[in-house]
């Protein structure tokens, strides 16, 4: 993690293609090694889930509809996606100086899905903050994230006692690490509690997800 997190602070400053190909045996090393980390938690992982699979985040930006033009990111980063489609949120672990973060959720869902999580939300609200004011959820996330819309989504009440949900475009859960926690001993096996504490959230999405109006499956 030491050189990893070096690496990165030398290519926020120096994040030039002739600046990187100097490098590229370093960063060759460290990728290996990077790898062997979100395998062993994709594993560890996989122990307490069903897995679909580990998706490992290139270095290199796609430039081409950007004003940044910067040829690489300055972080490492990998998902871990759950058995669709019955189980459904995705893990997320991010390396980057200043900003390494463990976090998870449901990014950009589709409107079908969007709806329907909507629809919960407005029947009754009880069991998601039951789970996001769990002593558990608050130690690791402090809260539920992500965007939402201004204003109440077309079809619902701006008055709804849950209308903060509701208006939710985005379910996310983040603990950030600190530099000196990331190069701690501990930190592989913090990573691990994290991911597994989002479990509840998991799983609740995914049987809301997984039935109709009526609670029927739809699978």
């Amino acid at each position: 993690m030491k050189k990893a997190l070096e690496f990165l602070r030398q290519l926020n400053e120096n994040n030039t293609r002739e600046w990187f190909a100097a490098h590229k045996s370093e960063y060759d090393a460290i990728v290996k090694e990077n790898k062997a980390f979100f395998t062993q938690i994709y594993h560890e992982l996989q122990e307490h889930d069903q897995l679909k699979g580990i998706h490992i985040f290139r270095i290199y930006r796609d430039v081409r509809f950007s004003k940044d033009q910067t040829p690489y990111k300055t972080n490492f980063g990998a998902g871990y996606s759950r058995a669709k489609p019955m189980l459904r949120g995705g893990y997320y672990i991010q390396l980057e100086p200043g900003n390494s973060f463990v976090g998870g959720g449901f990014w950009g869902p589709d409107a079908k899905d969007l709806l329907r999580i909507r629809k919960e939300f407005e029947i009754s609200s009880t069991e998601i903050e039951k789970i996001i004011s769990d002593k558990t959820f608050i130690k690791y996330f402090g809260e539920l994230k992500g965007d939402s819309v201004k204003t109440a989504p077309r079809g619902f009440d701006k008055n709804h006692p849950a209308i903060d949900l509701i208006r939710k475009k985005q379910f996310l859960v983040m603990r950030k690490f600190t530099d000196k926690e990331v190069l701690s001993d501990s930190f592989q096996k913090e990573a691990l509690l994290t991911l597994l504490a989002m479990r509840p959230f998991f799983d609740y999405m995914s049987e809301v997800l997984t039935t109709d109006m009526n609670g029927e499956p739809l699978f």
